[in-house]
């Protein structure tokens, strides 16, 4: 069977395309530093009457009381953020920082800190919360996780490669940022599910399935793939697609030796199998199988013996590690369906934004979820401090973000493809190839991880 050099060519071009955002990010930022300065020489020079106006402006706007160049009281900067997972109390931590007061709506009724498996957080993410100052408070969640090793079907070693980043559980992260949000005043209301949004010329106002509502300046939705916020204001979007593959994990105790720092991977005869071993014997693990058929309903109401049995199937002919962390399977493993959105054509749509995975949702073969999710809150946080009207900060967001994020969304696309088996001939090649192709993938990684954070960098508005 041929091996997929599509794949392997769209990578080298996901390499290639990073390189030249990074260099474009760059340019960018130097023109528009330009243009700033420029912008203000003119205002000292022409406008001194306006210039008092706006330094008076700017002083309001660090306590929140400015709405479209008009001094306000604090109500009118009130800013609802639906969804209480990642990116929503990121954002709350961060306008709050900016002096905008916020209110986090989620549909649960009742904290999820259980919710979910783990995840990878990487460099880029960890930066965002160290420029929060939220790094010793994620320090003690999870593990360091800074190698992958892969591993072909037989055990055989194909290639080590650096990464960085930590691994920890979802919800233990989720949990940190709520308790952030709310000791910087950010108010949480739960059991509230979004019904509907109307934006009227004084701001939004959001009703929600209990019958209750509340009004503010602007609504972000935070609120995760199957955002009800996408839904009610954006019906035209495109739907999450399944990417035709299922991803199953959990964390169960072996007695495998620790590995470290390192994740292993192995790219098994039907399925792509992953884990981690800390000491004591804690082990967290993952699987990826192809299945063309969308499924119906929740993967999870199968019971743990017949989900036991059927990796135990799936994975029959791969090393004796993966036997040995199946076989340790006691309790609920989480089993969910893979769905991406590789482009929405807008983001926001007069006060209403979209934020992480509501607005470029990404499968999980990239390690990069969370991370851009705290990115996106970290970059409109800052977009709605320094541009006070929400629909032209909303308009800048987008305009800053989609280049950065769509190409990694169509590369986590192409990356869980390549995880599927592709014949013995496949295989072959795969690993006569797979080493240099990883070692390549992790230098553009690098440059990734490398997004910039400036919190006192301004920011103008882009149309």
């Amino acid at each position: 069977m041929p091996v997929d050099m599509g794949g392997i060519n769209a990578g080298i071009r996901f390499h290639r395309k990073i390189r030249l955002n990074a260099a474009k990010q760059s340019v960018t930022h130097q023109r528009r530093q330009e243009r700033d300065r420029r912008r203000a020489q003119a205002r000292l020079r022409v406008f001194p009457r306006d210039r008092k106006i706006c330094q008076t402006a700017a002083r309001f706007r660090k306590i929140g009381a400015v709405q479209d160049g008009i001094v306000k009281g604090t109500e009118a900067t009130m800013i609802l953020i639906v969804g209480a997972g990642i990116a929503g109390p990121a954002l709350g931590i961060a306008l709050r920082r900016a002096g905008i007061d916020t209110v986090i709506y989620e549909a649960s009724d009742r904290p999820r800190d259980d919710a979910g498996a783990f995840l990878n957080l990487a460099p880029n993410g960890l930066s965002v919360l160290r420029e929060l100052g939220l790094g010793r408070r994620v320090d003690g969640l999870g593990f360091q996780n800074d190698r992958l090793v892969f591993h072909n079907e037989t055990g055989r070693m194909l290639a080590d490669v650096a990464v960085g980043g930590n691994t920890l559980m979802r919800g233990a992260l989720s949990r940190a940022l709520r308790e952030a949000a709310e000791e910087v005043g950010v108010r949480f209301e739960f059991g509230k599910a979004l019904s509907s949004v109307t934006v009227r010329d004084g701001g939004v106002e959001a009703r929600f399935a209990d019958g209750t509502s509340a009004h503010g300046s602007s609504l972000v939705g935070a609120d995760g793939i199957h955002s009800r916020t996408r839904y009610t204001c954006f019906p035209d979007a495109p739907k999450p697609s399944f990417t035709d593959i299922i991803n199953l994990g959990g964390v169960v105790h072996t007695t495998l030796p620790e590995t470290g720092t390192a994740m292993h991977m192995i790219f098994g005869r039907r399925s792509f199998f992953g884990y981690a071993v800390r000491p004591g014997g804690e082990t967290y693990w993952f699987s990826n199988f192809a299945q063309k058929e969308e499924p119906r309903g929740t993967l999870e109401r199968f019971g743990v013996d017949r989900v036991r049995r059927d990796l135990l199937h799936l994975h029959r002919d791969d090393p004796p590690e993966v036997t040995q962390i199946l076989q340790a399977i006691t309790g609920n493993v989480g089993a969910w369906p893979v769905y991406d959105i590789p482009s929405l054509p807008v983001w926001h749509r007069g006060a209403v934004c979209l934020l992480g995975d509501a607005a470029h949702a990404i499968g999980p073969h990239v390690g990069q979820g969370a991370s851009l999710a705290l990115e996106d809150a970290f970059v409109l946080a800052k977009c709605m401090r320094d541009i006070p009207d929400a629909p032209r900060a909303f308009a800048t967001f987008e305009h800053l973000r989609r280049d950065r994020v769509e190409p990694v969304v169509k590369q986590s696309r192409r990356t869980g493809r390549q995880k599927a088996p592709t014949g013995w001939i496949g295989r072959k090649m795969r690993d006569l190839i797979l080493p240099t192709f990883l070692k390549s993938s992790a230098q553009a990684a690098q440059e990734l991880y490398g997004f910039a954070l400036d919190w006192n960098e301004r920011i103008a508005y882009e149309a």
